[in-house]
C-alpha cells in the first residue's frame, strides 16, 4: 500500500488537534511522531488525533502511536483518539491505547473530556 499519510494541526493554547488523512504505517507514525514531539516542545500538553480520514493502521503505526502516548504521559500530557473507523478503534482497545488515552466518537466530544483534566 503506497498511500502516504497527511497531518495538518490546530492549536488552540495547550491543546491541539491532529489531523491525519491516509494510511499510517512507519512513514505516517513517524510524521504523526514529529508533528506531536514539535507541538509537545511548543508547550502542547493535551492532544486530540482525529482519524476521520483515516481508514488504515498497520502494527509498525500502532507501535509509533504507543511511543507517542508514552512521550505524553512522561510528560504528564493528555491524548485522546477520535472518529476512529470500528475497525481501528477494535485493534486500539485490543492493543491497550484506551487504558491510556480517550476515545472519543467526535472531536468536540474528545475536547470536552481533554478539558477536564486541564
Amino acid at each position: 500500500m503506497n498511500e502516504s499519510c497527511r497531518v495538518e494541526t490546530a492549536r488552540d493554547g495547550d491543546l491541539a488537534v491532529v489531523r491525519t488523512e491516509g494510511y499510517i504505517n512507519r512513514e505516517g507514525g513517524e510524521e504523526i511522531e514529529r508533528c506531536i514531539q514539535s507541538l509537545l516542545e511548543a508547550g502542547v500538553s493535551r492532544i486530540i488525533l482525529n482519524l476521520e480520514k483515516t481508514k488504515i493502521v498497520n502494527s509498525i503505526g500502532i507501535s509509533i502511536l504507543i511511543e507517542v502516548l508514552e512521550k505524553m504521559m512522561e510528560r504528564k500530557g493528555a491524548l485522546a483518539f477520535c472518529r476512529l473507523t470500528p475497525t481501528i478503534d477494535k485493534t486500539f482497545r485490543i492493543m491497550g491505547l484506551a487504558q491510556y488515552a480517550g476515545i472519543h466518537a467526535t472531536e468536540e466530544e474528545a475536547r470536552t473530556a481533554l478539558s477536564a483534566t486541564a
